[in-house]
Parts: structure tokens; C-alpha cells; sequence
């Protein structure tokens, strides 16, 4: 038996989810320490009675991620006492691997450029796939049964293990792998970054998007020193210009007159 993959729909509305999911349900989320991760994680204490946090260290380029983790679960905890009571332990793992299996632009200091085969070399070969793999072993252990991740096809940069196909072929094999039923929940998957500040603005206010704003880290180079109007980073890396450009486009929505 398998779960049931959740994927929200593309408008920014955070009410209008279609994933209906029963409020006793014990959820882990993947927090990188990202945009991403970390509207994801507001998604989830907004709808699960407890959620706890899973982190990797795979001696990332940007490893500055990890420390905004534990800055963004105070912040939301410090937000509302409902997402206080829901959120459970953090958990971060070790993943040497990675790096031991290849070279990446995420994991050494190289230029970031574009390969023969059309993905950027940030691209780590088999990362999601190990990610989740983990989260759904502990899942396991920890009698949680859903996963949620902050992949997206809509704006990213062409990661395979992104995908929606490829993350519904891997909630079927996990959940058979371990013989439990487990849904995979990816609540940015049809949203741009416009759509996932937007949902951050949905689910918290302005208290969760400057929170967002201030404490997590996108920028691939690992650059803290420049606080820009959204967010700190070098600027001009991949993960840097999708980040503002999707929050100019948001605030301009938000100016924008109505009809």
C-alpha cells in the first residue's frame, strides 16, 4: 500500500490546498535551512498536530544553511502558540558520500557553469533521492508518516530528482521499501518563487516572510554579508537571482491595483 503524494496547486492561497490530511498525523520535514524548506515547514505545522525537522550535512559549499535551521524553527515557534505545540525534535544526519562520489559546484569551489548534458553543475547526482531515502528510514523509526519537501519544477533549475513524476515513482518505492504506507507531501511543487513568498505572506504574515527574509540562506557561494531586499546573498548565483526575482515579482503583485 502506498501513501499519497500532495501536491499544491499553483495559486498562492495557502487555504487552498487539495491535500487533506488528518489533523493527528505526524509529519518530517526535510529543513535545509532554505526559502523553500522553511515555507514548507511553516505548511506543515499549519496542518499537522506534530512535525519534527530533518537535516543533512553532505559538506555542502553553503554550509552557513545549517546554522539558520535552528533560527527559523525558534522563529516559528515564537509565531504561534499552535506551531510551538506541534513542532517535535530535529534531527541532522551525515552525508559524506555525496562529495566522496563526484565533484559538484555545491560541494567544491568551483565556478558554477552550465555542463554538456544541460544541467548546472550544481546539480548533485542522487541527492533527493538519498535525502528521502533517509528521511523515510527515520520516518520509520520515529512512527511519522508523512514526508514533506520544498522541491519544485516550476522555478528551479532542472534537477531531475525535483520532478513531480520523479517524486511519485519514489513515494511508491518507499513506501514499499518499508512496508507502511507513506505520503510524500511537496507543497511548492506547482508554485514559482512569486507563489512561494506569497505563501509564506498566507501562512504567517509579515512576521513569517521577514523571518524567511532574514534567516534562511539560498545563495550557493554561502555568502552572509549582503543583506539584499530579499535576503542575504552573493546576488548573482543561480539560487541568489531566483530567489529576488521572485520576490520582486510578489511585491509587485502585492502593489499591483485591483480590479
Amino acid at each position: 500500500m502506498t501513501g499519497t503524494l500532495c501536491p499544491a496547486p499553483a495559486d498562492s492561497s495557502a487555504a487552498s490546498c487539495n491535500c487533506v490530511v488528518k489533523a493527528q498525523r505526524r509529519a518530517l520535514v526535510l529543513l535545509s535551512g532554505g526559502q523553500d524548506s522553511a515555507t514548507t515547514l511553516a505548511w506543515a505545522l499549519a496542518r499537522f498536530a506534530h512535525v519534527e525537522t530533518l537535516g543533512f550535512d553532505y559538506g555542502q559549499r553553503h554550509r552557513v544553511e545549517l546554522d539558520c535551521r535552528q533560527r527559523l524553527r525558534e522563529g516559528m515557534a515564537a509565531l504561534r502558540p499552535d506551531w510551538r505545540a506541534a513542532l517535535g525534535p530535529d534531527h541532522l544526519l551525515q552525508v559524506d558520500a555525496l562529495a566522496q562520489l563526484g565533484s559538484s559546484a555545491m560541494t567544491e569551489d568551483v565556478a558554477i557553469a552550465m555542463q554538456a548534458d544541460g544541467l548546472p553543475n550544481t546539480f548533485v547526482p542522487g541527492r533527493n533521492l538519498l535525502f528521502l531515502t533517509l528521511a523515510a528510514a527515520l520516518a520509520y523509526r520515529r512512527d511519522l508518516q508523512v514526508l514533506v519537501c520544498g522541491v519544485s519544477e516550476t522555478d528551479y533549475s532542472g534537477y531531475p530528482d525535483c520532478r513531480d513524476n520523479t517524486l511519485k515513482a519514489l513515494q511508491v518505492a518507499l513506501s514499499l521499501g518499508i512496508d507502511r504506507p507513506l505520503s510524500l507531501a511537496t507543497p511548492l511543487m506547482w508554485r514559482d518563487k512569486a507563489q512561494t513568498w506569497a505563501l509564506a505572506h498566507a501562512l504567517g504574515g509579515d512576521a513569517l516572510v521577514e523571518l524567511i527574509r532574514l534567516h534562511s540562506h539560498t545563495c550557493y557561494l554561502g555568502q552572509r554579508q549582503t543583506l539584499h531586499s530579499w535576503g542575504y546573498g552573493c546576488g548573482h548565483c543561480p539560487a541568489c537571482q531566483l530567489r529576488a526575482r521572485g520576490h520582486a515579482q510578489w511585491l509587485a503583485a502585492q502593489h499591483a491595483p485591483s480590479c
